[in-house]
C-alpha cells in the first residue's frame, strides 16, 4: 500500500516578539568580555537627583510591570546583587534600589529568532471542553538572541475530527524560581566517566560524598581532599569539573497562578548556558497509575551537548538532571510513556546516524544501546532519528521518524516496534508523511520539516512540526492508514 501523506492545516506558530523575560544584565561581562563596569555605573546610578529617581522609576513601572510577574521584586533582586559597590547604603532609597536594578536588568526576547521543533502531548486541563475534543498541550523551542534557546509551552485543542486551533497567546510569560536540586552519588560518577574523567581526584571526592548530596556537600568533600591531590597537574580543571556535573540538578517552579502557556524554562546551570534545545514530551503512566510528565532534551554549552531529563507531576514544578550511560551521548533520546518489562526505555541516537534502544533501571542511567533501525531509503541517506516519543497501538509502539537526505533535506516518516521487546522492528513506511513543501523550503535552516512528538485522538495522528527551525505547523493523517501503509521487515 502507498504511503498516505499527511494533511496541513491552516493552524500555524510564529515567532512572538512579545514573549520577553528581564534577566540580569551586566555590562562589561557579556560573552567573550571580561571586565566589569558595574562599579562606574552604579555611581552613576547613585548621582542622580532623588526627584529624577522618582520620575524614572514611575515612568519604569508604567511601561515594564505589566510585561513581567513580580518586576518590582525582580528588580530589588538585581539591585542586590550589584549594591555591594554602593558605598552608603543609606542612599538607597526605594526608589533608587528599582532605578539600580533597572539599569543591571534588560528583556530578551525568548522567541526573537524562531519558534519550532514542537512536542504535543496530553494536557493535564481537560475541563471546559465539547464534544470530541481534547485540549493538547505543546512544548516548544524558542530561539532568540544569540541563538540562545529556550523550552516554552503552547496550548491546543483538537477535534471534534480533523480540527486544531491553537490556544491565544497569555502573557507575561515567566522563567519560575530556580533552585538547587540533591543528586545521586553514583550517577556523579557515571556522569564523569562519560566525561573520560574520573582521576584520582574524582575517585576520592565521589567516594566521601553522601548517597544524595547537595552543593554544600561538595564544598564539604573538597575541604577534606589531600591536599597534594588539590595541587597536581589538571587538579584545578578536575575540581571545576566535579563541581559543574555535581551541582547540575535543580527544580524550577511556578506559581500556580500561571498558566502553562505563560511558563518558560530558561538555561540554569553550566552545561545548558547555550541554550535547551528540541524537549520531547511524553504523559508517562507508572505501573502504579500515578501520571508523570518526562522530557528528554538537549543542553548546549558552547561547546558540549548533554543529554538531560525534565520531570514534572503537573507542568508546574520541573525537576531537570543530566543523564548518564553509553546511550546517553547525543541528541534526540525519547522515553517510552510506560514502563516495559519493569524498565524504563527509551530511543537513542548514539552512533549519530541510526534508531536504537536503550534501557535504565531509574530513569538516569542508561544502558548500551540495542540497533533497530538504520538509514536505507533514497529520504534518510544521512541519517535517521525519532521524532519524539513512541505511541502506543494495538498493532504495536508506533514511531515518527525523521530521516536526513540530499542537501541536507528533512523528512518525517514512521516506524513500528514490537510491544513487548520495542527492540523488534515490525515495520517501515517506504515514503515519507511529511517532506518540505515549496513554501516550506526557506527558513532559519533551510529544507526541514521536523517533530518533537505527535499524538492520536479519536484515530487521527497530530503532527505539529518545525518547519525551517523557524515556525511550526500542523498536519495530520489517519493512524489506520498509516499502520496498513507498514511494510514488513
Amino acid at each position: 500500500m502507498n504511503t498516505p501523506r499527511a494533511t496541513r492545516t491552516a493552524a500555524q506558530l510564529r515567532p512572538d516578539a512579545a514573549r520577553v523575560v528581564a534577566r540580569l544584565f551586566l555590562p562589561g561581562e557579556e560573552p567573550h568580555l571580561a571586565h566589569s563596569r558595574a562599579a562606574e555605573i552604579v555611581d552613576r546610578v547613585m548621582a542622580i537627583d532623588e526627584a529624577q529617581v522618582e520620575l524614572s522609576v514611575a515612568r519604569l513601572l508604567e511601561t515594564f510591570a505589566s510585561r513581567h510577574h513580580n518586576y518590582e521584586q525582580l528588580l530589588t533582586s538585581h539591585a542586590s546583587i550589584v549594591a555591594s559597590h554602593v558605598e552608603d547604603p543609606d542612599q538607597l532609597s526605594p526608589a533608587r534600589t528599582l532605578l539600580l536594578g533597572a539599569t543591571f536588568t534588560a528583556e530578551y526576547a525568548v522567541e526573537g529568532a524562531a519558534v519550532c521543533n514542537p512536542s504535543a502531548f496530553l494536557h493535564p486541563d481537560q475541563t471546559s471542553l465539547g464534544a470530541g475534543e481534547v485540549r493538547v498541550a505543546i512544548s516548544v523551542r524558542g530561539i532568540g538572541e544569540g541563538h540562545l534557546s529556550s523550552i516554552g509551552f503552547r496550548s491546543a485543542i483538537a477535534g471534534p475530527g480533523k480540527q486544531w486551533r491553537f490556544a491565544e497567546p497569555t502573557y507575561p510569560i515567566s522563567p519560575g524560581v530556580v533552585t538547587s536540586a540533591p543528586s545521586h552519588r553514583d550517577h556523579l560518577r557515571a556522569v564523569l566517566a562519560d566525561h573520560g574523567d574520573v582521576d584520582e581526584l574524582a575517585q576520592n571526592v565521589v567516594r566521601l560524598l553522601p548517597t544524595r548530596f547537595e552543593e554544600a556537600d561538595l564544598d564539604r568533600v573538597f575541604s577534606q581532599v589531600n591536599p597534594h591531590l588539590l595541587s597536581r597537574p589538571g587538579a584545578t580543571a578536575s575540581a571545576q569539573l566535579i563541581r559543574r556535573l555535581g551541582a547540575s540538578s535543580y527544580t524550577v517552579a511556578f506559581d500556580a497562578a500561571t498558566l502553562l502557556e505563560q511558563r518558560i524554562l530558561m538555561p540554569s546551570v553550566a552545561e545548558e548556558s547555550n541554550g535547551m534545545e528540541d524537549a520531547r514530551f511524553t504523559h508517562f503512566l507508572s505501573d502504579d497509575g500515578t501520571v508523570q510528565f518526562r522530557a528528554t532534551y538537549t543542553a548546549y554549552d558552547g561547546y558540549r551537548i548533554a543529554p538531560r531529563v525534565l520531570t514534572s507531576p503537573d507542568l508546574r514544578v520541573f525537576r531537570a538532571h543530566r543523564l548518564a550511560g553509553p546511550a546517553a551521548r547525543n541528541k534526540g533520546m525519547a522515553l517510552f510513556p510506560r514502563l516495559v518489562g519493569g524498565r524504563h526505555l527509551a530511543l537513542c541516537r548514539s552512533d549519530g546516524e541510526s534508531t536504537s534502544v536503550t534501557s535504565s533501571g531509574d530513569g538516569l542511567l542508561w544502558t548500551e544501546p540495542r540497533l533497530v533501525q538504520q538509514p536505507t531509503a533514497t529520504w534518510e541517506t544521512l541519517q535517521v532519528g525519532n521524532c519524539g516519543p513512541p505511541i502506543e497501538t494495538a498493532a504495536g509502539w508506533l514511531v515518527l521518524t525523521h530521516g536526513v537526505g540530499a542537501m541536507r533535506t528533512y523528512s518525517i516518516g514512521a516506524v513500528l516496534l514490537d510491544l513487548d521487546d520495542p527492540t523488534v522492528l515490525l515495520g517501515r513506511l517506504t515514503a515519507p508523511l511529511l517532506e518540505p513543501e515549496p513554501d516550506e523550503q526557506d527558513g532559519y535552516v533551510p529544507n526541514v520539516v521536523y517533530s518533537c512528538g505527535g499524538m492520536v485522538h479519536d484515530g487521527v495522528l497530530w503532527i505539529p512540526y518545525g518547519i525551517g527551525d523557524s515556525r511550526i505547523g500542523v498536519a495530520h493523517v489517519a493512524l489506520d492508514a498509516v499502520l496498513d501503509a507498514l511494510i514488513p521487515v
